[in-house]
């Protein structure tokens, strides 16, 4: 097999005790998977936890052995529950120091909008040892890449930064292609139809999201592919079983 057959893997560990009390609503799933599927890789888990230093752990070490890549949102700022950094370097067994190029990267943010580099801003600078840096244009404060363990922050627009400045850094396969059709019906009355369309193109997939619009019950069917040609031919084959069917569909989705 080659690396563009392989199908590339990654989990992804939300942390913070505020998306799960419901205070902030997380955006970075999407985005993170997303990203991912642009590069050929598949976010195959995601696992979201307290503050909370063995939950952390435990949520690290599962993923990390499970799939080719592991990322981190959020617990890498600079209060005191902010425990990202070490609990992943007790996951993998390492001593947490401060990057001195980390420091550097924050004496220069904060000494050019003449703030002080305090020692609870010092925080963002440490790193499981051994670690590298994932550049940050927003807030100077980097991300930290150690192996395939990619720990980011957890504000959205600073994590997309994060994401851009590993564009193109990970090794991964054909990148995950998609298109929709939509049609005005349950679900459940066209469950064969995708059964059989799914089963007669084995390299497609096809996910079914029903809605409820206007007064009137629909599903948006999502097909996937890594080759553009099995996805053109499967969404060819299902729009023809449902116009044979006589369905309102529509291609692109509804």
């Amino acid at each position: 097999m080659t690396a563009s057959e392989k199908i590339w893997t990654a989990g992804l560990v939300v942390i913070g005790d505020e998306i799960l009390s419901g205070r902030t609503h997380d955006k970075n799933i999407a985005q993170v998977a997303s990203w991912l599927q642009v590069q050929g890789i598949r976010l195959s888990e995601v696992r979201v936890v307290p503050d909370v230093m063995e939950r952390i752990v435990e949520a690290v070490n599962a993923l990390r052995e499970g799939y080719d890549y592991l990322f981190t949102t959020g617990g890498i700022g600079p209060t005191h529950d902010d425990i990202t950094v070490d609990a992943v370097a007790q996951a993998l067994g390492v001593n947490v120091i401060v990057h001195p190029e980390a420091r550097e990267m924050l004496e220069n943010y904060y000494s050019n909008r003449d703030m002080e580099l305090t020692e609870a801003r010092l925080r963002m600078a440490r790193v499981p040892e051994g670690a590298e840096l994932i550049p940050n244009r927003m807030s100077g404060a980097p991300g930290i890449k150690y192996g395939k363990v990619h720990l980011m922050a957890g504000v959205p627009h600073i994590t997309a930064g994060m994401l851009d400045a590993l564009t193109g850094t990970l090794e991964g396969g054909a990148p995950l292609l998609t298109e929709t059709v939509g049609c005005w019906t349950a679900e459940s009355e066209v469950a064969d139809v995708l059964r059989e369309v799914e089963k007669a193109h084995q390299n497609c997939q096809i996910g079914s999201y029903p809605f409820f619009r206007e007064g009137r019950v629909g599903a948006n069917f999502v097909v996937r592919s890594t080759s553009e040609d099995n996805l053109r031919s499967a969404v060819d084959t299902l729009c023809e079983a449902l116009g044979e069917e006589g369905l309102d569909f529509t291609p692109g989705g509804i």
